[in-house]
């Protein structure tokens, strides 16, 4: 198989792994949803997971990418998969003390030029922190990936690069209907698992 996938062909695979999710979630981002992205399905099929992220690869064109970066929990398997991709190194960041940093001894070169990937960026705020600790570290942002962007505004300067988007309203939870209709809340975001 090619590396090129269509939208609707990336959707048609995450259905497949029954990724997409419809009930009442709160989003990592903190706001609440009637559909969730549950890329950790997709996750289950490595020969899936590999495809994606070759089209993930050439999502970013001819960009030189020295390393790749991205935010634990969500973003680690994909972004692992992007960097065997291009044949360059990839390191994560974790929550330390509820701070994001790169432990393990993981480095960013001086100058390196970085891809942060993720798996779904909403308003981006992992996504963000990544990107600020490769400023710090020397390095530069070159673009972000993502399999979905699930739309709106985001919180980061860099070019995002997504497979999909995949417009899905989010509300505020004092704005939340689901809540006021006391719909059972359920939280898979991966954020949730280091409090």
């Amino acid at each position: 198989m090619t590396a090129a996938m269509t939208e609707p062909e990336i959707l048609a695979a995450l259905e497949e792994a029954h990724a997409v999710l419809s009930g009442h979630f709160r989003l990592t981002s903190g706001r609440h949803s009637d559909r969730y992205v549950q890329c950790a399905r997709v996750l289950e099929h490595p020969q899936l997971v590999n495809r994606l992220a070759r089209a993930m690869m050439a999502r970013i064109g001819e960009r030189h990418i020295d390393l790749v970066a991205a935010p634990a929990v969500g973003g680690i398997i994909i972004g692992f998969a992007v960097a065997q991709a291009l044949g360059v190194k990839f390191i994560f960041s974790e929550r330390e003390n509820g701070v994001m940093t790169f432990r393990r001894g993981f480095e960013v070169p001086e100058g390196a030029r970085v891809l942060v990937a993720e798996d779904v960026v909403t308003t981006g705020g992992s996504v963000a922190e990544v990107v600020e600790l490769v400023r710090a570290a020397g390095g530069v942002p070159e673009a972000v990936s993502s399999l979905i962007d699930r739309g709106g505004p985001k919180s980061f300067d860099v070019e995002l690069f997504p497979l999909l988007r995949l417009e899905v309203e989010s509300w505020d939870t004092a704005e939340c209907g689901l809540c006021a209709s006391g719909v059972p809340l359920y939280a898979p975001g991966s954020r949730t698992l280091s409090k």
